[in-house]
């Protein structure tokens, strides 16, 4: 699986509309065959911090992803909205979805 987490500091003015303005990128990219999850997620220390966990199959699905159409789209229509080249970390692991974390096991 790839598995990416990527950071966008999103321009003060928008950060409210970030939900909206991504929204036909997050769901062309939810709908690819390879695409595992695709989630934004609002910072708790700075609102115009979102961060994306998303994840692909394999390198594959990642490359098809890369090289949509939708994701060229992007490439044109998110960065107005950007304080900064988003920062990313991004890894092959062996597993294919998530795993519980142990240590805080919830037994109901």
């Amino acid at each position: 699986m790839i598995f990416i987490t990527a950071k966008f500091q999103v321009l003060p003015e928008h950060a409210e509309a970030w939900p909206e303005i991504s929204r036909e990128f997050t769901e062309a990219t939810r709908a690819e065959d390879g695409c595992l999850w695709f989630e934004w997620s609002r910072s708790l220390d700075d609102p115009e911090e979102y961060v994306l966990t998303e994840a692909f199959r394999d390198g594959d699905a990642g490359g098809a992803h890369v090289n949509s159409d939708h994701f060229r789209k992007a490439q044109q229509s998110l960065p107005p909205y950007l304080v900064a080249t988003p920062k990313i970390v991004s890894t092959e692991i062996d597993q294919d979805g998530w795993n519980e974390l142990g240590e805080l096991r919830v037994e109901r």
